[in-house]
C-alpha cells in the first residue's frame, strides 16, 4: 500500500508554462508587434494577471470570456485563467452582438475581455441580460493601449501573490462553442487533462519541438491555433510569433523577418500566399514545417507547394473542437502517396468509420467517422440530449462522412450536411472540387447543392478565377464531363469574386447556399 499523499503533483495548463519557464527562463517565448517576452517574463505576466483576476473575484470554475483578435495579451489571459482554475470562453469575433450575448448567457461568463475593435460590440452583447459583471480591455498587436473607459490589461495586473488553488487535470479548462450552423451553438467542455493529451499527440505526430519558431496567424479563439500550436509550443519551449492579420502582405514579411520555420493555415490561406506577388520576392528558406487543416488541400495546390517550397514538409491535421481538436494526421511522407487523405488516428486517438448500426464499414465504403480518446470533451455544456447523441454507442460521432482504405488511412468524403443528393444519387462535393482544381484558371472553388425542381438538388460550382484568367460555364462543364460520372457534373456554374470564409479560413458553404439558393 502506498504511503504517498493522494496528490503530490498537478498537471494543468498553468503548470506547463511554469515548468517551461524554469527550463528556459531567458528564451524568447512570445513575440507580437513590438512586444517581446522571454519565458520568465511571460510566466511573471501570467502570475500578475492571475492575481488581478483574483482581485476581481474570479475563482475556480468561474467563466472568463474573451472577444478579441490575436495578441500577446490573449496568450497571457489563456494561462492566467488556467492558473486560477477558472474556465476560458473564447468567442468568435465575427459574431454579432446578439450571437455573442447568447454565448455569454449560456456560459454564465462573469468577465468579458475585449480589444479596441470589439469593445462596442462586447458592451452591446454584455448588456443583453447576461451575467457579465465587467468589461476589461486588451491591447492589440499594433497598440499597447486598451480600449478607453475600461480597466486595462496593464492596470488589471497585480503585485499580490496569486492564489494557488488545489487543481487537477479533470477540471474544466475551457468551453469552446461550435459554429452552430444548423442550430444554436454548442459549448464543448474540455478539461485540462483532455487538452494536454491532445498537446502530446501534436508534439509527437506533428513534430513540434523547442527549436521551432512558430507563426500563429489564425484566430486564437479557435482551438486549432490555440491548442494545436500555441499550447504545444509553450509546453515544449518553442518561440511563438503572434499576429492578428492572416493576409499575405503581413504573413510573408513576418516569415522572413523572424526566420519562421513552422506555419499553419487552412488551404485557402496557403492558396492566397501562393497567389501573392510577394511570394517570389520573399526569403522563405527558413520555413521547414507546413501544416494545413479545416479542409483537404486540393492535390494540384499540394503539388504547387512542394514545387515552390521544396524544403517544406507538410502535415494535414484533421479533427473537430470536441476532440481538442486533432483526431487524425497525414504525415509528410504520405502527402502525395495518400493525397486527399486525412491520414490515420493521432497518438492518443482511436478512429473508425462506421455504418448507421455502428459496425465498421468495408474498405472503400462510405460511413461516419467516429472517435474514442482521452482528448474528448466532457459533453456539451447544459445540453444532455445532444451530448448523449454525440456519444451514442460509446464513440464520439463526428458528423463527417469518410472512407477507409486497406492501410487504415481515412479520407473525409463530406460533412453529412454537405453531401449533395441529386436525382437519387449522392455526390461528394470534394470529389467535384478536386476535379475542378485541375483547371489552371481556377484559384478557388466550392461545390454545393442548390434546390432544383427536377433533381431535388443541383450540383453547383462557385468559382473564383486566378487574376487575369478567363473561363466560361461551357468549358467548366466540358472538363467535368471528361473526368466525372454524368450525375456528378455541375448543372450550374457561378463565377464569384471571392468565397465567404470564417476567420479560420474555412469556406462557409451555408452562406453560398443562402446567397444562390433562389
Amino acid at each position: 500500500m502506498s504511503h504517498y499523499p493522494e496528490q503530490i503533483w498537478s498537471q494543468t495548463l498553468g503548470d506547463l508554462l511554469r515548468r517551461t519557464a524554469a527550463r528556459f527562463p531567458d528564451k524568447p517565448a512570445i513575440l507580437c508587434g513590438d512586444v517581446s517576452w522571454t519565458y520568465a517574463e511571460f510566466d511573471r505576466v501570467c502570475n500578475r494577471l492571475a492575481a488581478g483576476l483574483a482581485e476581481q473575484g474570479i475563482a475556480v470554475g468561474d467563466r472568463v470570456a474573451v472577444l478579441s483578435r490575436n495578441s500577446h495579451a490573449f496568450a497571457a489571459l489563456r494561462f492566467a485563467v488556467a492558473r486560477l482554475g477558472a474556465v476560458l470562453v473564447p468567442i468568435n469575433f465575427m459574431l454579432n452582438a446578439e450571437e455573442a450575448a447568447y454565448i455569454l448567457r449560456h456560459s454564465g461568463a462573469r468577465l468579458l475581455f475585449v480589444d479596441q475593435d470589439h469593445a462596442a460590440i462586447g458592451a452591446d452583447a454584455a448588456g443583453q441580460d447576461t451575467s457579465v459583471e465587467r468589461l476589461i480591455g486588451l491591447p492589440s498587436e499594433d497598440s499597447d493601449a486598451s480600449p478607453e473607459g475600461l480597466l486595462g490589461f496593464q492596470e488589471l495586473q497585480s503585485d499580490a501573490q496569486p492564489p494557488v488553488p488545489e487543481l487537477n487535470g479533470r477540471m474544466l479548462a475551457q468551453i469552446i462553442y461550435t459554429s452552430g450552423t444548423e442550430s444554436l451553438p454548442k459549448g464543448a467542455q474540455l478539461s485540462h487533462e483532455g487538452v494536454i493529451w491532445q498537446y502530446v499527440s501534436c508534439i509527437v505526430d506533428a513534430e513540434i519541438n523547442e527549436n521551432d519558431r512558430i507563426l500563429h496567424a489564425l484566430p486564437l479563439y479557435h482551438c486549432a491555433q490555440l491548442d494545436v500550436f500555441l499550447g504545444p509550443a509553450i509546453y515544449v519551449g518553442a518561440t511563438s510569433v503572434i499576429t492578428s492579420k492572416p493576409v499575405p502582405e503581413n504573413l510573408l514579411p513576418l516569415i522572413e523577418r523572424h526566420q519562421i520555420n513552422s506555419y499553419f493555415s487552412p488551404p485557402t490561406v496557403w492558396i492566397a500566399l501562393l497567389r501573392s506577388t510577394l511570394f517570389d520576392q520573399t526569403d522563405l528558406s527558413s520555413l521547414r514545417k507546413g501544416y494545413y487543416g479545416a479542409s483537404i488541400m486540393p492535390v494540384e495546390v499540394l503539388k504547387e507547394i512542394q514545387k515552390r517550397l521544396p524544403q517544406v514538409r507538410l502535415w494535414n491535421l484533421y479533427g473537430q473542437t470536441e476532440i481538442a481538436p486533432v483526431a487524425t494526421v497525414l504525415k509528410p511522407e504520405d502527402q502525395l502517396r495518400k493525397a486527399g487523405s486525412a491520414g490515420r488516428a493521432a497518438l492518443n486517438v482511436e478512429t473508425r468509420v462506421v455504418n448507421d448500426q455502428g459496425a465498421d464499414v468495408s474498405v472503400g465504403e462510405i460511413g461516419e467517422i467516429v472517435h474514442r480518446s482521452p482528448q474528448l470533451m466532457h459533453g456539451y455544456y447544459q445540453d444532455e440530449e445532444r451530448s448523449r447523441a454525440a456519444f451514442e454507442g460509446g464513440w464520439f460521432h463526428s458528423g463527417d462522412l469518410g472512407v477507409i482504405d486497406e492501410e487504415g488511412y481515412i479520407s473525409v468524403v463530406d460533412r453529412k450536411k454537405d453531401m449533395i443528393k441529386t436525382g437519387g444519387e449522392n455526390v461528394a462535393s470534394r470529389e467535384v472540387e478536386e476535379t475542378l482544381y485541375r483547371m489552371p484558371e481556377i484559384a478557388e472553388v466550392a461545390v454545393i447543392g442548390l434546390p432544383h425542381p427536377r433533381w431535388i438538388e443541383a450540383v453547383t460550382a462557385v468559382i473564383v478565377l486566378k487574376s487575369g484568367q478567363a473561363l466560361d460555364e461551357e468549358a467548366v462543364i466540358a472538363h467535368c464531363n471528361e473526368h466525372l460520372a454524368h450525375f456528378k457534373v455541375p448543372k450550374r456554374v457561378i463565377f464569384a469574386e471571392q468565397l465567404p470564409k470564417n476567420p479560420s479560413g474555412k469556406v462557409l458553404k451555408r452562406d453560398l447556399r443562402d446567397t444562390y439558393g433562389e
